[in-house]
């Protein structure tokens, strides 16, 4: 049983580890908001998990019709939003990326070196 680090205290898991891999096959080991592909590499089998598309903070059942297999980063893009539906999830999530990505790179960009002819 997992330990919270809020409390201290033991808590249950909100998915059973053969719920999860049940979820996770039906879905073939994808992210259902960008994707990726979980048995492309080892390291994209280390982000995959089960996401609540209505979050439990929401009041989102364990329902195999409420979970999906997604990637840690669109899991927590999604955050506990509730939206419309999995379309609606999906646009915001995917936006969302772009807006990141966009950011990370004019922070990270490196200067271009002068070149020998000007």
């Amino acid at each position: 049983m997992p330990l919270s680090l809020m409390t201290l205290s033991l808590v249950d898991s909100p998915v059973t580890v053969e719920e999860g891999r049940k979820i996770l096959e039906r879905d073939d080991y994808r992210c259902q908001y960008c994707g990726l592909d979980g048995r492309a590499s080892f390291e994209n089998a280390l982000v995959m998990r089960v996401d609540f598309v209505v979050p439990r903070a929401r009041k989102g059942k364990k329902d195999p019709s409420n979970l999906v297999a997604c990637c840690t980063p669109c899991n927590t893009i999604k955050g506990t939003r509730v939206y419309a539906g999995m379309d609606e999830a999906r646009a915001f999530v995917l936006a969302r990326r772009v807006e990141l990505r966009n950011a990370w790179e004019s922070k990270t960009a490196r200067p271009r070196a002068k070149s020998a002819n000007a």
